[in-house]
């Protein structure tokens, strides 16, 4: 019983956060705290999967570096949204403009 609430737990929480990433395009840092829950949501799924096999935890933090590189990368796109439009909403930000 206790297993599989292991098991469905971070499966419920990547479920929101996709919903939550699909439901909110507004702005850009709903978008992007959505996506950080999903790492969180897929970091749990792995650290049951190494667990359950006996695996090494080595991996994990490889995939903890890759999130961090991805959450400052896309906190630099949102800094450089807010510079260049003056807010985060998707509807001011033009693909046509340089």
């Amino acid at each position: 019983m206790v297993m599989s609430f292991y098991w469905w737990f971070p499966l419920f929480l990547f479920i929101c956060g996709c919903w939550q990433f699909v439901s909110k395009r507004k702005h850009l840092l709903v978008t992007l705290l959505s996506l950080e829950f999903i790492v969180l949501s897929l970091f749990m799924f792995l650290i049951l999967f190494l667990h359950l096999l006996e695996l090494e935890m080595f991996f994990s933090m490889v995939f903890l570096t890759f999130s961090v590189c991805e959450g400052a990368l896309g906190l630099s796109i949102l800094v450089s949204m807010i510079r260049t439009h003056g807010n985060d909403y998707f509807q001011s930000f033009s693909v046509l403009q340089c």
